[in-house]
């Protein structure tokens, strides 16, 4: 995991309706950026919906959502209207982004190892630096990690 107060990564990727999303459109605002293996499954579905039932919550303490996983523009397009998630995913299809977070790598899963998306959630403060890194995500209560 990227260490805390460190510079957060510039990131730039495409949202669920094909729009640039980068780092720099967060400037002066803190922000939740999430990382999850894949749309619509039981874990990251109930992650998505504590996040959206707290969305509010975030709003007016200052935060912005965004969801990363390598999932196509199109699945991000179900998955939100499915779940109505408020904010937006990015589809990091060539993993630029998870690997840049240091997101993605070796997992074991029933016994065996395989690379993939490693749950991981960053709080980035105004200034671009990382002021929380969470490794292991309770997707019922993230909310209450993450504003702990």
């Amino acid at each position: 995991m990227l260490q805390i107060g460190t510079k957060a990564p510039y990131f730039e990727g495409v949202d669920e309706n094909g729009n640039t999303v980068k780092l720099s459109d967060f400037a002066r605002k803190k922000l939740v950026l999430y990382f999850y293996p894949k749309d619509s499954t039981p874990g990251c579905t109930a992650e998505a919906c504590d996040l959206r039932d707290n969305y509010q919550r975030f709003l007016a303490m200052g935060y912005e959502v965004l969801g990363v996983s390598r999932d196509s523009a199109a699945s991000h397009q179900r998955f939100i209207a499915k779940y109505e998630l408020p904010f937006h995913l990015i589809a990091d299809t060539d993993l630029t982004i998870l690997k840049a977070y240091e997101a993605w790598g070796e997992k074991k899963m029933y016994g065996k190892v395989t690379e993939g998306t490693l749950r991981t959630t960053y709080v980035i403060d105004e200034q671009g630096v990382i002021v929380d890194a969470i490794g292991k995500v309770n997707t019922k209560a993230h909310t209450e990690q993450i504003l702990r």
